[in-house]
């Protein structure tokens, strides 16, 4: 009985003694593993391989060019890929101007998105539509009701173009009268 008692004591603490040990320690990489080399950059959004899409540009009808007062310099203007350029904002004001307390006031602005003719159809109607609606946005930013703005996308569905050259005049928002 002696032993037995002794020997349920010796259990108790070589048990308490394995609870208390620490964790093993964790694994130390070595320095012959090569690191991990950073992801490649995302690509932007709705731009296409070989895309120049600093050679987009806005298309104003000439009958809103006439009604507000638009040179033919300032009707055709560049945009950055789906984004308008700052220096841009003035025709984008004439243009918010005109509709809201002008000519044209009381009538609906309607731009419609293109792209080129590279790439799957889905992508190029989202892309004209993202084009359309940056450019309603840059507009409404100039004072005009967003709800005097419609939008919508061709896509492709226009496109002509064969080469960079035209491909750059199929990258565009027109610009026209709605109701």
């Amino acid at each position: 009985m002696k032993y037995a008692a002794a020997f349920v004591l010796f259990s108790t603490a070589i048990a308490a003694g394995c609870a208390s040990d620490p964790p093993p320690a964790a694994a130390v990489p070595t320095a012959s593993a090569a690191p991990t080399p950073p992801p490649p950059p995302a690509p932007k959004a709705l731009e296409k391989p070989g895309d120049n899409p600093s050679q987009s540009n806005i298309n104003i009808s000439d009958e809103i060019r006439k009604a507000c007062g638009i040179t033919d310099t300032e009707a055709f203007f560049a945009y950055d890929s789906a984004n308008v350029r700052a220096q841009d904002k003035a025709v984008l004001k004439k243009l918010a101007d005109c509709f809201s307390t002008g000519p044209l006031k009381g009538r609906e602005l309607r731009l419609v998105g293109h792209a080129d003719p590279r790439g799957e159809e889905e992508y190029n109607m989202v892309l004209g539509g993202r084009r359309a609606d940056n450019v309603k946005t840059a507009i409404a930013a100039q004072g005009l009701s967003a709800g005097k703005i419609a939008t919508t996308s061709r896509g492709k569905l226009d496109a002509t173009g064969t080469d960079e050259p035209s491909w750059a005049k199929d990258r565009r928002v027109d610009v026209v009268l709605g109701k």
